[in-house]
């Protein structure tokens, strides 16, 4: 072979391993510039018996769901997840990421998690379940076999749905009031005080005549459209959704119930819903916890998800108009949680399995925050649109001061990512009591606000201009 035949058959093979290195990192089916979705849902119910919030699971009401989507475009690909679970905290929120990671051909931190924080769902936590099996307690609190169950179905649906992903040609924008649904949690006397806890149902004549107080009473939706084929509609809503629970009757709750009737309402399009920063909004003005309050609830949020819909602004999306943002974020450890007295907790065994489970929960999270873990807090830009994901039970008014950052966009936010800080406050709610500042519910400091609002406030502008 001559010099140049043989530079030409080296310039080939380097040629054939580049396409090979090409489709190692990005699917054949998808082009420089298009923009695909593969949309899916597994069904996660746990059997009779599984722990669920507060008892284990008695009956089945209705199924559970992980659903979400896996975008495709000229970046790696991205996860969204929303888990009908309370919640999914420290290690289980690592390796649920890290599996979906691996199914979706991305990384971790292009995955946003999150849990609706149903209080008839299951927990999460891999550690603080190893915790409770070394104490003879598993499958008390926490199933770690179910967990892993619970993955894999996942894993397995987005296995499958990436063999056929759609094209997305358009994004579509909507907003609507949800009407006589939340209300601050937390009513505040004459001394700047909380003198009354409103909770997620409420009898009290006080606490029903009182104003809906600081909450975003708009149900914001994000719909990807093949042509005039919606794909998938991303619903996002900061409420508690509770109306009645904590008996182990299984169920996806009044925000569930909308959305499958959404699914009903359009047949072939995947309706996910995403809870917002709820942290210290309930319905408890408008619910009385009786049975017949559930489906009045999921009537009035379903009614936004249609409007929303309906009056949503669609227009033409390519890849170039995705982009991702992460920023790793190490929260600010509580003062008042003490790693002995924890640890003496979880073995005392005259403490009762909860009391254990909950000293473990917190026990794990002190570990790890305290030795610097850091917890991705993300931003996924569209076209006009900007979703940003967050952890724990986040106040209200972090959603809102995230969108008075960026006014001339339309700001979403899931919150109810890692669930193990517990409750984040805002720093004035630390001196103002309630329980969600009490040391029972949130684990990190107030200094917290100033952490997160920086995060956020960079996170939410940093979308690049339009040409």
């Amino acid at each position: 072979m001559s010099h140049f035949s043989f530079n030409r058959f080296l310039i080939f093979q380097l040629i054939v391993l580049s396409g090979i290195c090409l489709l190692s990192v990005s699917p054949q089916y998808l082009s420089a510039g298009e923009l695909k979705i593969v949309p899916f849902n597994a069904d996660v119910t746990p059997e009779l018996g599984v722990p669920v919030a507060y008892a284990p699971a008695r009956k089945i009401v209705t199924p559970l769901y992980a659903r979400g989507i896996v975008l495709l475009s000229d970046e790696q690909p991205v996860v969204l997840c929303a888990v009908d679970a309370i919640g999914i905290g420290n290690a289980g929120y690592d390796i649920w990421r890290q599996e979906l990671a691996k199914a979706a051909k991305t990384t971790a931190e292009r995955v946003a998690l999150h849990s609706l924080h149903q209080h008839d769902a299951p927990r999460f936590d891999f550690a603080t379940g190893k915790l409770m099996e070394e104490q003879g307690l598993a499958g008390k609190n926490y199933d770690n076999d179910y967990n892993r169950e619970c993955i894999q179905k996942v894993v397995d649906a987005i296995t499958e749905g990436m063999k056929t992903p759609q094209t997305v040609t358009h994004l579509g924008i909507g907003k609507s009031k949800v009407e006589k649904v939340a209300s601050n949690r937390r009513l505040l006397g004459g001394d700047g005080k909380v003198r009354l806890m409103r909770w997620s149902k409420s009898t009290s004549p006080e606490a029903i005549k009182a104003p809906e107080g600081v909450i975003d009473p708009y149900l914001r939706s994000i719909c990807f459209w093949n042509q005039d084929h919606p794909i998938a509609v991303l619903n996002y809503y900061a409420t508690h959704p509770q109306s009645y629970y904590g008996q182990g009757d299984v169920n996806y709750e009044f925000v569930g119930m909308a959305r499958e009737a959404r699914n009903k309402a359009l047949p072939g399009t995947l309706n996910v819903y995403f809870n917002g920063a709820a942290g210290n909004v309930a319905a408890g003005k408008y619910n009385d916890g009786s049975t017949k309050m559930r489906p009045i609830l999921a009537g009035r949020v379903e009614r936004a998800m249609q409007q929303a819909f309906d009056h949503q602004k669609k227009t033409e999306v390519t890849s170039a108009d995705l982009h991702w943002k992460t920023k790793m974020t190490a929260l600010p450890v509580a003062s008042h949680l003490d790693s002995e007295k924890l640890a003496a907790t979880i073995k005392d065994k005259t403490k009762t399995p909860k009391e254990r489970a909950s000293a473990a929960f917190r026990l794990v999270w002190y570990q790890r925050a305290s030795a610097g873990h850091q917890i991705p807090v993300t931003c996924l830009h569209l076209e006009s649109a900007s979703i940003l994901h967050l952890p724990g039970e986040l106040f209200v008014e972090y959603q809102l001061k995230a969108q008075e950052f960026a006014p001339e966009r339309t700001v979403c936010m899931a919150a109810y990512g890692d669930y193990g800080p517990g409750y984040i406050c805002t720093e004035i709610a630390y001196s103002q009591g309630g329980y969600e500042s009490s040391p029972g519910a949130s684990l990190v400091a107030p200094e917290v606000e100033s952490v997160l609002m920086q995060v956020i406030q960079n996170l939410v502008t940093s979308a690049p201009a339009k040409p």
